[in-house]
């Protein structure tokens, strides 16, 4: 469980969050939703630790992140998973190289012991026999799955996702949104994902906060959402007059598939 309690963060005179608590649910799908700029990535980069809150509290199963020594942090980033918005591979390893990075820096495992768990994850991830293959090989779905399979090499308590679906088409990325959700329930593990996409909010959102100008302005569920009132968030999901005006009309259909 993560707990972030009254988190702010400026730059200079720019305050980017603006006193944000929440609790990301253990072994769910927890999505940070809102517009560009409304202080997604930056509470993302506060949780794993990529940058310090200018006030307030990351507590990871209770112990709070941010007072902790280097050491203590240390102990912490080995449990962390973490998929980046560009993939962030290496481009002159291998697959196999790039998923078994995180092992050969973190862990003094025999080789042998670590080629089965890269092929162990390669597989699950749907990546067999790719080992070998470079990123400029791999479509952008393949670089994703790529990055999936080292983020949870190290079989991470805690998996963290920016932007899974940045630069898929529609199709590859409901394949993402989906593997996301099954590793997730597998795994036990506790997903964050800052997303701005409709499709996996309906797929993957176990738990929502919806940000607003570094505010949280709305949680709750994917039902609960399109049950919520809050101008913002509305003005968020349907971005269209169209979309508006389809609501209404839209409403109970949407729901009793998402209840099924």
């Amino acid at each position: 469980m993560i707990e972030v309690k009254d988190v702010h963060k400026s730059f200079g005179s720019q305050h980017v969050l603006k006193g944000v608590s929440s609790l990301f649910e253990a072994g769910k799908n927890n999505l940070i939703i809102g517009k560009s700029g409304s202080g997604k990535t930056v509470l993302l980069k506060c949780i794993v630790g990529l940058l310090n809150p200018t006030e307030g509290h990351v507590l990871f199963d209770g112990k709070d992140y941010v007072a902790m020594n280097i050491e203590q942090k240390n102990e912490i980033r080995r449990e962390l998973g973490m998929l980046f918005q560009g993939g962030a591979l290496f481009d002159s390893l291998t697959v196999e190289e790039n998923v078994r990075f995180p092992l050969d820096m973190f862990t003094k495992m025999a080789m042998s012991d670590k080629k089965d768990r890269v092929n162990e994850v390669l597989k699950r991830v749907n990546l067999v026999n790719a080992n070998a293959k470079y990123p400029s090989q791999l479509s952008g779905g393949m670089q994703k799955r790529t990055g999936i399979a080292r983020a949870i090499v190290m079989n991470p308590k805690y998996l963290f996702c920016d932007e899974p679906n940045s630069g898929l088409d529609p199709q590859t990325s409901i394949v993402i949104d989906e593997l996301i959700m099954e590793i997730t329930e597998e795994y036990k593990i506790t997903t964050i994902t800052n997303t701005h996409d409709m499709n996996s909010v309906i797929t993957n959102g176990d738990k929502i906060i919806f940000l607003h100008e570094g505010n949280k302005h709305w949680e709750g569920d994917k039902i609960s959402l399109f049950e919520s009132d809050n101008k913002e968030l509305i003005d968020f999901i349907f971005a269209s007059e169209f979309l508006k005006e389809a609501r209404d009309a839209r409403h109970k259909k949407l729901l009793s598939n998402l209840s099924k």
